[in-house]
């Protein structure tokens, strides 16, 4: 399967998922990923099986671990433009979740992991910054942070030193 076909298909299982009523409740975690899932979200039996086939159970884990502690940052500049920013163990990383259709990958994240399990090895599709970032939008589960053209500019700046 083409790696086209494999976004495609990621993006209707994701369109498959919606807000639930439900919280994580980290002291009694369920035994695997699929009763987490269900446990936090509304989400079909088909789509997360599908989810399963498409990520390792570590991946989708530590994509909704980022979720539930809060660490999927959403930007608003005054003009309306968003910034996403994922808070890791180990730093921050910019996630872009959509770009250009012309681009070989749908998403990019600033994460070592990124460059390496996606665009060097291609052993995976994508990253926990990107699962985690791209799920959050669904389930409207982002922290909102609406800043100023001056804080923006600071936040990029941090985001991207080498600018």
């Amino acid at each position: 399967m083409e790696p086209v076909d494999i976004y495609s298909i990621f993006q209707a299982i994701l369109e498959t998922i919606e807000p639930g009523s439900r919280t994580l409740h980290p002291s009694h975690p369920p035994r695997n990923s699929i009763k987490l899932i269900q446990r936090c979200f509304t989400v079909s039996d088909e789509a997360v099986e599908k989810l399963s086939v498409l990520f390792s159970e570590q991946l989708l884990l530590a994509a909704l671990d980022l979720i539930d502690r809060d660490c999927v940052v959403k930007y608003i500049s005054p003009w309306g433009r968003s910034h996403f920013c994922v808070l890791g163990m180990t730093g921050s990383y910019t996630v872009f979740p959509s770009l250009h259709k012309s681009c070989l990958v749908p998403s990019f994240c600033t994460c070592p992991a990124f460059a390496y399990a996606v665009l060097i090895s291609h052993s995976q599709i994508t990253c926990k910054h990107v699962l985690a970032t791209l799920i959050a939008q669904r389930l409207s589960k982002c922290v909102v942070r609406e800043i100023g053209k001056e804080e923006f500019v600071s936040v990029l700046a941090r985001q991207n030193p080498d600018i």
